[in-house]
């Protein structure tokens, strides 16, 4: 039985969540923002096909990372790791006098060519009009690819969706996540 090339494509990729910052040097950087609200601050990378969020308050961190391949993470300080394939989610819930509170999903989806081509336009124009972060790209086959992470600052919570348009497997791998300040 062999595995198809979309499954092995997806396989690949993790969001790992950490008690802890990581460093830049770790990845290969194409966007970054910062976004200040309040009393936190939440820094935005976009890699090629991925993300990593750092969510800061009072003094605690949590790290949100989404990437292929991810084999040359650290381990220490790592929470949970689940791989993107299919839908799952994972919750966070602080020790009682944790900081930050964080709740996430994943969910993948195969398209076929005209609704890929289609969902890619539609994020180029959606990024465009929010002023979300995008990166687009071309992939090693030679494939449109685009990775979008559209956030809202809130009080006590930040939000981000993020959206990994995979073009030679014609792949779409979402992520919402809530970062919480907790007093």
């Amino acid at each position: 039985m062999s595995v198809s090339h979309k499954s092995s494509t997806i396989q690949s990729f993790r969001l790992m969540a950490y008690s802890r910052p990581l460093h830049p040097e770790l990845f290969d950087l194409q966007a970054r923002r910062i976004d200040r609200h309040g009393d936190y601050e939440a820094e935005n990378w976009l890699t090629p096909a991925g993300h990593v969020v750092r969510f800061s308050f009072a003094g605690e961190i949590m790290t949100e990372a989404v990437i292929s391949n991810a084999d040359h993470l650290p381990e220490i300080g790592l929470v949970h790791a689940l791989p993107c394939l299919g839908e799952k989610e994972f919750q966070y819930e602080p020790k009682p006098d944790g900081k930050i509170g964080y709740v996430t999903t994943i969910q993948t989806e195969a398209l076929s060519d005209n609704l890929f081509g289609a969902t890619l336009r539609e994020m180029k124009d959606f990024a465009r009009e929010t002023g979300s972060l995008s990166h687009s790209y071309i992939d090693k086959e030679g494939a449109a690819c685009l990775s979008v992470l559209d956030t809202q600052k809130y009080r006590r919570e930040f939000h981000l969706q993020s959206y990994h348009l995979l073009g030679s497997a014609n792949l779409v791998l979402r992520t919402q996540s809530i970062f919480e300040a907790r007093r």
